[in-house]
């Protein structure tokens, strides 16, 4: 599991207490019956706080609804369970005999409480930096992924919309750079429309940064005056 998340623990007790479920602590009369629980409680915190840092960090140009709305898209059990599901978490999960008959290692519940436990745990055993990092690395592609489907999904649309009625034609997407191993690459590209160059937008892929782009550029001309909104 160590490995699995890039992580050497100092305390190795606390990684295990954030993989054991409460039916196994029952089961085995553990000091703790109720497992990982109150880790779980503490990594929701923490999980939130540094979602909402990188949220804070990565789009600084975003309102306030609009990150709570993208936090809440990402911190919540689907998107726990899918990161989760990455990282085969549900192998190294001790489960009691119930839970094991019933496939527990793959119920999303189960699987976002054992990661928010290992949250607190690399909390407890590392500090927040180390946390910071971790959650980081894990949530970088849900959060491309949640901004691309959810709140950035109509922003090509409606630059397109408004820069054929105000502008009469369409805008283009000119690739500026891309940068980065192929696992961790990064794309720039600015909007082009009749011959001028609007707003520059970055991602974790072309689409990404393509959706970044037009939203700032959006946000550019509908602060002038127009009849096309």
């Amino acid at each position: 599991m160590q490995s699995a998340i890039n992580y050497q623990f100092n305390n190795i007790a606390l990684l295990k207490l954030a993989l054991t479920h409460k039916s196994f602590a029952h089961e085995h009369h553990t000091a703790d019956r109720t497992g990982n629980e109150r880790l779980e409680f503490l990594g929701d915190a923490v999980l939130g706080l540094v979602i909402t840092h990188i949220l804070m960090e990565r789009f600084p140009d975003y309102a306030e609804g609009t990150l709570s709305k993208l936090r809440a898209d990402i911190v919540n059990k689907e998107g726990i369970a899918q990161v989760a599901r990455r990282l085969d978490l549900g192998r190294y999960v001790l489960l009691g005999r119930g839970e094991e008959g019933s496939k527990g290692r793959a119920k999303k519940s189960i699987l976002a409480n054992a990661y928010e436990a290992l949250i607190a745990a690399v909390y407890y055993d590392g500090g927040y930096q180390n946390v910071f990092q971790l959650i980081e690395r894990h949530f970088s592609q849900l959060i491309d992924e949640m901004q691309e489907k959810g709140l950035s999904r109509d922003y090509k649309t409606k630059l397109q919309e408004y820069s054929q009625c105000a502008l009469g034609t369409v805008p283009e997407y000119v690739m500026v750079r891309e940068e980065g191993p192929d696992h961790e690459k990064t794309f720039e590209v600015y909007v082009m429309i009749n011959g001028v160059r609007y707003e520059t937008g970055r991602g974790r892929n072309k689409k990404a940064a393509e959706q970044e782009a037009a939203r700032k550029t959006l946000n550019t001309l509908l602060g002038q005056e127009n009849y096309c909104i």
